[in-house]
């Protein structure tokens, strides 16, 4: 049975008082570990502070992108080197938003998924179509070619290892959410073309997660699929309250 993990996005968002203010709240109303994978991506400017807010805490905190390159003349990047230093856990690679503003593509989301795991990092690796290829028939072409580029040279084991977060581009922050069997159907997608280029059993070792408008109202039902195992989570994560409902009901999953 794959452990279901709930991970904040907060973006850019919150000031360094307000992510320490956001731990402390949740500190003590995180589910065990055994029952859920409880993660928070900040930015990056206080990710050493809140991994020792969250110390005595079964919260892990994430990074939402990291470069490729373990040290070098890159400025204003942060290495996988300088994220595992300080007890980051997680990264969120090739989300929509760094493709769409900084220019990130399936090559360079492959090639940082492959130092996160050279330095212990669990990548969370992002696929989604835009609206348009939707409506155009392309959801599963799209998706496919992403997962086959990102996934390109893992090994077995790193693929039981790794997260893929499936989300719909024109579902994030939009207030629109697939329904839960139309995310479990591409989810399921996703399962099936890892499962082409490696074993059955890494596929279904492999956990994918659902973004796009997730909230507390519609993670039970999304959290209830077949091929759902946690929700990569915007605006709602945003907020001590509904992250711990979120955190909750992945953990009854």
């Amino acid at each position: 049975m794959r452990k279901p993990i709930i991970a904040g996005n907060w973006k850019m968002y919150k000031t360094a008082t307000e992510a320490k203010q956001f731990v402390e709240k949740v500190n003590g109303l995180v589910p065990a570990a055994d029952k859920v994978d409880a993660v928070v991506c900040a930015p990056a400017l206080f990710l050493a502070q809140l991994v020792v807010s969250a110390e005595n805490s079964p919260l892990q905190i994430g990074a939402q992108t990291m470069s490729e390159q373990d040290e070098g003349a890159y400025t204003g990047e942060i290495s996988p080197v300088q994220l595992t230093d300080i007890g980051v856990k997680y990264v969120i690679i090739g989300h929509s938003e760094r493709r769409q503003y900084f220019n990130e593509t399936d090559e360079s989301a492959n090639q940082k998924v492959k130092a996160a795991f050279t330095h212990g990092l669990v990548p969370i690796l992002c696929v989604g179509e835009t609206l348009e290829q939707r409506e155009n028939g392309e959801t599963g072409s799209v998706v496919e070619a992403q997962v086959e580029k990102g996934v390109a040279g893992l090994t077995e084991q790193q693929i039981t290892q790794l997260v893929i977060a499936y989300e719909p581009i024109w579902a994030i922050g939009t207030g629109k959410t697939a329904t839960a069997e139309d995310a479990n159907e591409v989810c399921g997608i996703i399962r099936k073309k890892v499962a082409s280029l490696y074993q059955n059993e890494a596929a279904e070792q492999l956990r994918i997660q659902y973004g796009g408008s997730v909230k507390p109202a519609n993670v039970d039902e999304l959290m209830a699929m077949e091929h759902i195992d946690g929700a990569l989570v915007g605006g709602a994560s945003l907020e001590a309250e509904s992250f711990v409902k979120l955190l909750e009901a992945g953990s009854h999953a």
